[in-house]
């Protein structure tokens, strides 16, 4: 009998060996799972703050375009550098570009804070340091998802997306949940001096890391890493657009999240349509990841054993569009909150088969700019869709601005899978096997 590997014998202490949380027995993944863990609650709790903040702040006719505003300044640095960030990505030290990226936002956060503590009457620094925020994460957002594949082994890395994503959804209930106590007990301001000391348990975390494996796969050791230039960011496009299964899961999470934005639209569902207050718009804003959270668990269990990834891919976005559309429909809090959930389990879902088809048809040296043109789909989409559903609130209601992009979430659904067959015969690799 041999001995086990270093990887098998951490799992083994964790309690983790041959578990759906394999892994967390890397080192240096864990330590960036604990920080973002902290630090994304934080996130989520300065989000739902700044809608609540811009509702409170916005004249009750045009609170719809105001909602609708904080989802085009946070799509527009992120559409003007996702290019760059990528490239930015794959030609310099990633655990590097995370800690500048980590530190501007944490002071952007304690500027919100301390603007807010001096009496904000309007709207617009707000608009300001989110935008400013944002620009940080464009560059933030390829550093991080591009670093997890040389954290890990490959043979681990569905695992590592599966998990990034429970961690994500962790976050996402308690950041809102907390927001909604916080403003209610203390203030909007408290929340964002919270999201600015969380950024300080990633930077330690990125700190702490030891040996982490260089940027360029195995196999690849040969190929330049690239220069900070058009012609790699070009590249990096060309292999994107080049690419159907890539190409067609980054336009549908852009189609569903466009179409079917309900979020930024809760504070008048909260304030106006339900009356229930700061708490009930804290627990309105964690549903979604109520859901998610409990999808989570089972796809951490369960991903490898999925075997027509496209098809289940297909049917959860469509799940998704239709729990949007039973939301609208719905005036009833305790339905209101099953449906959100419904949505935040579908998307869960499809994240974790998109981002594992992303990151496994991705070559390492490639990975920060497709993560970066991934970008403009994954948060542009929700984003420009928060201004999309702010309008057309604004001239015919919240609840038809609701169904109305339910219903073509799911059109765009059945579009993109009749176009696509690559992606409706997508089936998972098979697992190599792993010597101990």
């Amino acid at each position: 009998m041999g001995f086990p590997s270093p990887i098998a014998f951490s799992g083994a202490i964790l309690g983790l060996s041959a578990s759906p949380f394999a892994a967390l027995g890397h080192r240096n993944f864990r330590l960036l799972w604990m920080g973002q863990i902290l630090s994304m609650t934080g996130s989520m709790m300065q989000s739902a703050a700044v809608l609540w903040h811009v509702a409170l702040l916005a004249p009750p006719e045009h609170k719809g375009i105001a909602l609708g505003l904080v989802g085009l300044v946070r799509v527009v640095p992120i559409i003007g550098f996702s290019l760059l960030s990528g490239v930015v990505a794959d030609v310099y030290d990633r655990r590097k570009v995370m800690l500048v990226s980590q530190s501007l936002m944490a002071v952007f956060a304690a500027a919100l804070a301390a603007l807010t503590g001096a009496g904000l009457e309007t709207a617009w620094p707000i608009y300001v340091l989110t935008g400013l925020s944002a620009a940080a994460g464009a560059f933030d957002g390829p550093a991080r998802q591009s670093l997890v594949p040389n954290l890990v082994s490959r043979e681990h890395l569905p695992n590592a997306i599966s998990l990034l994503t429970i961690m994500f959804q962790v976050a996402a209930v308690a950041g809102p949940s907390a927001a909604g106590v916080a403003i209610a007990t203390l203030s909007v301001q408290a929340v964002y001096w919270m999201n600015a000391v969380s950024f300080l348990f990633v930077i330690a975390a990125l700190l702490a890391m030891r040996d982490v494996r260089p940027q360029e796969a195995a196999g690849e050791e040969s190929r330049p890493r690239g220069d900070l230039s058009l012609r790699s960011a070009m590249e990096g496009l060309r292999f994107v657009f080049s690419q159907p299964l890539i190409r067609s899961s980054m336009l549908l999470d852009f189609w569903a999240t466009f179409l079917s934005s309900a979020m930024a639209l809760l504070p008048i569902f909260a304030q106006d349509i339900l009356r229930v207050g700061a708490h009930g718009y804290g627990w309105l804003y964690a549903a979604p990841s109520v859901g998610a959270l409990l999808a989570s668990a089972v796809m951490v269990r369960m991903v490898e054993h999925i075997r027509r990834r496209g098809l289940v891919l297909l049917w959860a976005v469509t799940g998704y569009g239709l729990a949007t559309v039973a939301f609208g429909f719905s005036r009833d809090f305790r339905l209101m909150f099953l449906c959100l959930a419904l949505t935040g389990a579908a998307d869960t879902v499809s994240m974790v088969l998109r981002n594992i088809i992303r990151q496994m048809q991705t070559p390492d040296h490639l990975r920060g700019r497709m993560v970066g043109v991934n970008m403009v789909f994954f948060m542009g989409g929700p984003q420009l869709g928060e201004l999309e559903a702010g309008l057309v609130a604004n001239w015919f209601g919240a609840p038809i601005s609701v169904v109305s992009g339910g219903i073509g979430c799911l059109l765009a659904t059945a579009w993109l899978a009749a176009r696509t067959p690559a992606l409706r015969r997508y089936v998972r690799e098979p697992s190599p096997s792993i010597p101990v």
